[in-house]
């Protein structure tokens, strides 16, 4: 039996080297053959194309793997504290709390293996086309082959020992139903897939390929990733003869990595990659901070510095939930901005912001510490008036604007700031005229980064201090040492290069404490992006960093942190009092020669002391996973469980092949 394929045409000319609109504009759909599909080069980019639109459904990449399965961490919070921490939704799922069913997992596993589904139907066609050896048709195929894996690695970061499959489904359903493989099997497969696609596959820039495909840089990107994953720490369904087993691990489903030989040589094939990305000069660092991420809010493709190796496209209006799910908070409809969003699902908290140096941009980027809220209000205009008997006289007049946009302090919110990277006021033109006529939600079109140039940095200066320290060079390396690829990214990030390289020379010359400087880094430069959980989690850190954030609230901010902050507006405009200029706010105490009366306002500070946020609020937070008492480093009924269950329903339709471990429910 010959399978058929359902092809979208695509409009007029587009082929998988099109912008990220052409992903999602798909139209006409036609019942082909595959052998008629993979015998056309058109066809057969149409076939990429719809694995690229598979990942802007909100189960896959536009919401769930861009926002929530990354939360909770020690900087990193879904919006469910206190009562809603035990939820049977996203807030109790990402405070490890698992014990009822959130039903949009299964949904998510579903639509993650259907996109896998998809990629093996890609991959089967081309390697079994009579033109597969055309230049397009390896490219297409690499292109399917790094967008499995991609999607294989977040499906083992959630659950685990998932099933391994790289064949399509037989119309018998013979091969449609499978048990569980071993994570490490699958990464070791991947890693292969992977390494043998790259020479296939253009550097951005190249012949007008972008950054929204699969890059060269970004494969092998993926390598590394891939192979410093399988060199980590992971929770196991059982224990593995040979395995190093961490101090910090449950009896019955261990924590463990592999032996050192292993990891070395693992560590080799990461720095191999990372090195010819930092060797080709095709992605670089974008000196501002800012600009990266006004870029990004813009729908602009860097394609300058490429500092994002690859950007999964969205398309405004059709997907793409940063911004109005995650992002910069506005608190009701205004003139200005038009539709309120619902930011609120990811928040950060106080100790990241106040682990930042001020001078670090990073820290107002990324912890919003303002919101835009709509209120009433009355400002007045003085004109000049020449009576008649030449005199002048001044009249006041008196304007209401009921939708005037305020920027208002966020207060007492220690653990409920707003990720700043994704920011309405940033965002392009297009997007504010549709969102002023708007009476509804909206999607942004902000395309979701998998990979950005500073990743790459922090992953060779972590590798090159794991085999040879700070300060050598390695054969094989990018002729960096690991402080000089750590002293780049921290350097961008600062006002002050003095301050900088104070910081940088100051890290001690030995590997524990430049591995610590490197897990302080990556916070800094990552949160609220969703890449900072894995990372925990390979080191087996992700208890122990959300114990040290619940230690140094209590123990820096409540007893250290100003109970008063103030603040003044910007002066000169319309509105004087409704704009907060942000270098006047005294987040360390009043400045030397200042008093309150100084300033046009205060609020209350992230540090006072508040029993909800100390003996509710902070108790809750990762429950599930360290216990609910903040001044113990406790842990949930398995220690370091951070996976999530199978949901019934794939375990109900498995075929009796799938089964929960680690102690869950089936």
């Amino acid at each position: 039996m010959k399978k058929s394929i359902t092809i979208c045409a695509l409009a007029a000319g587009a082929l998988a080297l099109s912008s990220c609109s052409d992903f999602l504009d798909q139209n006409s759909p036609s019942e082909l053959s595959q052998e008629h599909v993979f015998n056309n080069e058109y066809y057969t980019s149409a076939v990429i194309n719809q694995i690229y639109g598979d990942l802007t459904n909100d189960r896959t990449y536009s919401q769930d793997w861009a926002i929530l399965y990354g939360l909770g961490t020690d900087c990193e919070l879904v919006d469910g504290i206190g009562s809603t921490a035990t939820a049977a939704s996203e807030r109790g799922y990402f405070n490890y709390n698992f014990d009822g069913e959130y039903s949009n997992t299964n949904d998510m596993w579903t639509k993650m293996y259907a996109t896998i589904e998809d990629a093996n139907l890609a991959v089967e066609g081309i390697e079994n086309s009579p033109i597969k050896n055309n230049k397009n048709m390896q490219m297409y195929l690499a292109e399917a082959k790094c967008l499995r894996a991609m999607v294989y690695l977040d499906l083992i970061r959630a659950f685990g020992d998932i099933p391994m499959k790289f064949e399509t489904s037989k119309s018998d359903l013979s091969n449609a139903y499978q048990g569980k493989t071993d994570r490490d099997v699958i990464l070791d497969s991947l890693i292969n897939q992977v390494e043998s696609s790259i020479d296939a596959l253009p550097w951005a820039g190249m012949s007008n390929y972008t950054t929204e495909h699969v890059t060269k840089g970004y494969a092998h990107a993926l390598v590394a990733q891939l192979a410093m994953t399988r060199a980590g720490y992971a929770i196991r369904e059982q224990a593995k003869s040979g395995y190093e087993t961490a101090s910090y691990s449950d009896p019955t489903y261990p924590t463990q990595r592999p032996d050192a030989e292993t990891r070395k040589a693992l560590y080799e094939k990461a720095l191999n990659h990372l090195a010819v990305i930092i060797n080709s000069g095709v992605h670089k660092l974008n000196p501002s901070f800012e600009n990266e991420w006004y870029l990004i809010n813009q729908l602009t493709l860097d394609t300058q510095y490429k500092e994002n190796l690859f950007e999964i496209p969205m398309q405004q209006n059709v997907s793409g939930e940063l911004g109005y799910t995650a992002g910069y908070r506005l608190n009701g409809v205004t003139t200005q901005y038009g539709f309120t969003n619902s930011s609120g699902k990811l928040k950060l908290t106080a100790s990241l912001f106040y682990s930042y140096d001020s001078t670090d941009v990073r820290r107002d980027i990324t912890c919003a510490t303002t919101q835009i809220v709509a209120e009433k209000r009355v400002h007045s205009d003085t004109t000049k008036v020449t009576l008649a008997d030449g005199s002048v006289e001044e009249k006041i007049e008196k304007t209401t604007d009921t939708q005037c946009a305020v920027e208002s302090a966020l207060g007492n919110a220690p653990f409920g700031l707003y990720c700043g990277k994704w920011d309405p006021r940033m965002e392009n033109a297009n997007w504010l005229d549709q969102n002023i006529k708007a009476s509804a939600k909206h999607l942004t079109g902000i395309n979701v980064v998998k990979v950005r140039y500073s990743q790459i940095l922090l992953w060779y200066a972590e590798i090159m201090n794991e085999l040879v320290g700070p300060d050598a060079y390695y054969n094989g390396s990018a002729n960096l040492t690991a402080r000089e690829a750590l002293a780049l990214v921290h350097k961008r990030a600062s006002k002050n290069l003095a301050v900088a390289n104070e910081y940088i020379n100051n890290i001690p010359a030995n590997k524990e404490d430049f591995f610590n400087a490197i897990v302080q880094e990556n916070a800094w430069e990552l949160a609220g992006e969703g890449a900072r959980k894995w990372d925990l989690i390979r080191w087996n850190l992700l208890a122990q960093k959300i114990y040290e954030m619940k230690q140094d609230y209590l123990n820096n901010i409540v007893s250290v942190k100003p109970e008063k902050v103030y603040f003044n507006y910007v002066k000169g405009t319309t509105y004087p009092e409704t704009k907060i200029d942000m270098s006047s706010i005294t987040w360390y105490g009043l400045p030397e020669g200042k008093t309150s009366k100084d300033y046009d306002g205060s609020f209350t500070g992230f540090g006072k002391l508040d029993t909800k946020q100390t003996e509710t609020n902070l108790n809750s937070i990762a429950g599930g996973l360290v216990g609910t008492d903040a001044k113990v480093f406790g842990h949930g009924a398995v220690i370091n469980r951070y996976l999530i269950p199978i949901g019934s329903k794939i375990i109900d339709a498995s075929n009796s092949y799938l089964q929960n471990s680690y102690n869950f429910k089936n």
